[in-house]
């Protein structure tokens, strides 16, 4: 994900793209971490916003698990 996500857009994905989103966003923040450790961050706003992605992705998978009819 290159820009921040909209909810609008995050909810149209079913559950198995939001894992494989979250997955590619957890990786995102792993290497923002480790550039940042090693002084070679160039967009310190982009850890914020992989933060709130990550976020807004987990708050929708919780949406849909909750909507989800129970067996």
């Amino acid at each position: 994900m290159a820009k921040m996500t909209k909810p609008a857009d995050v909810r149209l994905k079913t559950t198995d793209q939001l894992l494989t989103s979250l997955l590619d966003l957890r990786k995102e923040q792993f290497n923002l971490r480790f550039q940042r450790a090693t002084g070679q961050t160039e967009g310190v706003g982009r850890v914020r916003e992989v933060r709130r992605d990550i976020a807004r992705v987990k708050t929708i998978m919780g949406e849909h698990k909750r909507s989800a009819p129970k067996s």
